[in-house]
């Protein structure tokens, strides 16, 4: 864990930075593919916000919980296979990182960054 200044002009940057995004998305997208069949499942996908940086979601009802994935598979799973692939697991992230960099807006703030955050990346 560590305490960082960051600002959504870090966060959006680093997205620019295409090779070096789609580098962290490919690493995050293999970490999360447990079985290697080259896709993300609801499950494996759901596994990534097991750990304490998404304790926000933890809290929600298992209602909300399921509704939050149907509307991420509904939007972002193109073919409606029931997964994600690298492609569609990126546009994902990109949403979800640009989001929160909104939410930082162009006053740094201070954050606690557990060592896998893909925020960890932008420093």
């Amino acid at each position: 864990m560590s305490i960082e200044i960051i600002d959504s002009h870090m966060v959006e940057k680093f997205i620019e930075n295409s090779e070096a995004f789609e580098k962290c998305i490919g690493e995050r997208f293999t970490l999360l593919d447990a079985n290697k069949d080259g896709v993300l499942s609801r499950d494996e996908l759901q596994n990534d916000t097991n750990d304490s940086s998404y304790d926000d979601v933890a809290l929600q009802p298992k209602e909300e919980i399921t509704n939050l994935y149907d509307v991420l598979f509904e939007k972002f799973d193109v073919g409606k296979k029931g997964t994600l692939d690298r492609k569609e697991f990126g546009s994902l992230m990109k949403e979800v990182m640009l989001a929160k960099a909104h939410g930082f807006g162009d006053t740094p703030v201070s954050i606690i960054l557990q060592e896998d955050s893909l925020l960890k990346k932008v420093f």
